[in-house]
C-alpha cells in the first residue's frame, strides 16, 4: 500500500482497526545498602507517582484528540503506581497532512487527530536484586486506539517524558476494516519500523534492535543507551569514593543487568560453572 498524505481509502462504515503501542522504559541503579535501596525506591515513587503519570497520560490523550471519560489511579504500598484512562472520540480540529507518513510524532501541541472508545494505561514496577545491589525500575505504558490514527504519534512525547536507560517498544495492528467494495484491509498505513517514529537525535543515543513480523503487522524495537557513565547509576555515592576495583565490579554488574534486559535472557558470567 502506498498512499500520498492527501489520499484516503473510502471505507464501508467505520474504521475498526485496533492499533496498540506498548512503551516499556527501564531505569537502572546501584544501591549497596538497604537504606540506599529504600531511598532509591522512595525517589522513584515520588518521581513517578500516580499524579505525575496521570498528567503524562492526559497529555497523550490530548495529543491524539481524545476525550477522557474516566480516570482510575492508585499509588501502591510499599511501592509502584497504576493509572488507567478510558477515552472516547474527540473533535477533529484539523486533519494533519502527515498522518500517513512515517515520521516522529509531535511534542504537545494543539489537537489534530482523533481516536474512538479506547484506553491508555501505565503501571510501574520498582524492584531490586537480592544480592548484587542492583535496583531496576520499569514503567509500562499502553496506548490502544481504534480508527484511522496511530498511537505511534505519541511515541516521541513518551520518550521525552522519561529519563530512560532502556526502552522496549511494541506496535501491533489487529482486526480488519473494509473498503467500500467489501475488500478487507488489515492495516491502513505504511510502516517498516518503529524506528521511523523516533527522532534522529534520540536514535543517535541508543543501540537498537528490530524484530518485526511484517505479515502479521507486528513491530518490535529494543533500545539501550550507547554511552555509559557510572556517575549516572550510583545512588548516594560518586565514583571518586570508590576504589578502581570497585568501579570495575560495579560497572560490570550494571552492564550485565542492562545487557540481560536488552537481549531478554540471563547471561552466564565467565566465572560461573
Amino acid at each position: 500500500m502506498s498512499l500520498t498524505p492527501e489520499q484516503r481509502i473510502e471505507l464501508h462504515g467505520f474504521n475498526n482497526l485496533t492499533k496498540t503501542l506498548s512503551f516499556n522504559m527501564y531505569d537502572i541503579c546501584y544501591a549497596t545498602t538497604e537504606e540506599e535501596r529504600d531511598a532509591y525506591i522512595e525517589y522513584i515513587d515520588e518521581q513517578y507517582n500516580a499524579e505525575r503519570l496521570t498528567n503524562i497520560l492526559k497529555t497523550v490523550a490530548k495529543m491524539i484528540g481524545a476525550h477522557v471519560l474516566n480516570i482510575a489511579k492508585q499509588d501502591y504500598v510499599p511501592q509502584g503506581a497504576s493509572v488507567t484512562l478510558l477515552v472516547s472520540e474527540g473533535p477533529v480540529v484539523e486533519v494533519p497532512a502527515e498522518s500517513l507518513e512515517e515520521s516522529p510524532g509531535p511534542l504537545p501541541t494543539s489537537v489534530t487527530m482523533h481516536l474512538d472508545k479506547s484506553h491508555i494505561t501505565v503501571h510501574t514496577y520498582p524492584e531490586f536484586h537480592p544480592h548484587e545491589g542492583i535496583s531496576t525500575f520499569r514503567a509500562d505504558i499502553d496506548v490502544s486506539t481504534c480508527g484511522e490514527i496511530s498511537p505511534l504519534k505519541a511515541l516521541n512525547y513518551l520518550i521525552h517524558s522519561f529519563d530512560t536507560d532502556m526502552m522496549t517498544i511494541d506496535y501491533r495492528v489487529r482486526g480488519f476494516t473494509r473498503d467500500k467494495n467489501g475488500h478487507k484491509l488489515f492495516i491502513d498505513h505504511d510502516i517498516n519500523s518503529i524506528q521511523n517514529y523516533i527522532p534522529d537525535e534520540v536514535k543517535q543515543q541508543y543501540d537498537m534492535i528490530d524484530v518485526n513480523v511484517y505479515q502479521q503487522n507486528i513491530f518490535h524495537t529494543k533500545c539501550k543507551l550507547r554511552e555509559f557513565d557510572l556517575d549516572n547509576y550510583l545512588f548516594g555515592h560518586s565514583p571518586d569514593e570508590l576504589s578502581p576495583q570497585e568501579v570495575q565490579e560495579i560497572t560490570e554488574k550494571l552492564k550485565m543487568e542492562m545487557d540481560e534486559i536488552f537481549y531478554g535472557q540471563n547471561i552466564r558470567q565467565s566465572s560461573q560453572p
